[in-house]
């Protein structure tokens, strides 16, 4: 060889082990009792590789279920961004005050959504 590198630390034993290890699973495989690598990757490929084109839509014609309304994101982008405006313009038109009836109208929506949500699973 032209590059002869030295090792820092060389562990025999483990090296050993490593290829027994090696051989016992090449003749495992020749037997038939457990597959290769290339056997395994596309069994997982062809297991799997279908259901990831799915697996981001939700409520799409893929996935067969229809998208409930409190479950779409740009609905609740919607909300967010009209709450955050609100707040923002209430505070500046009337102070303090309407950051306090804010908060208790946001609580007190909290509340009916944690409810109904809690009725609906206690039905099941």
């Amino acid at each position: 060889m032209r590059f002869d590198v030295k090792p820092r630390y060389y562990d025999p034993v483990k090296e050993q082990v490593e290829q027994r290890t090696e051989m016992i699973r090449r003749q495992l495989q020749s037997d038939g009792v457990i597959r290769s690598e290339e056997e395994m990757d596309e069994a997982f490929h062809r297991d799997y590789g279908s259901s990831l084109r799915g697996a981001f839509t939700q409520g799409s014609p893929i996935r067969g279920r229809s998208e409930s309304v409190l479950n779409n994101t740009g609905l609740m982008r919607l909300v967010i961004i009209v709450f955050l405006l609100g707040t923002l313009l209430g505070f500046v038109y009337y102070g303090t005050m309407a950051l306090y009836v804010l908060l208790f109208v946001g609580i007190g929506i909290g509340l009916l959504v944690f409810f109904v949500r809690l009725r609906r699973n206690s039905g099941r």
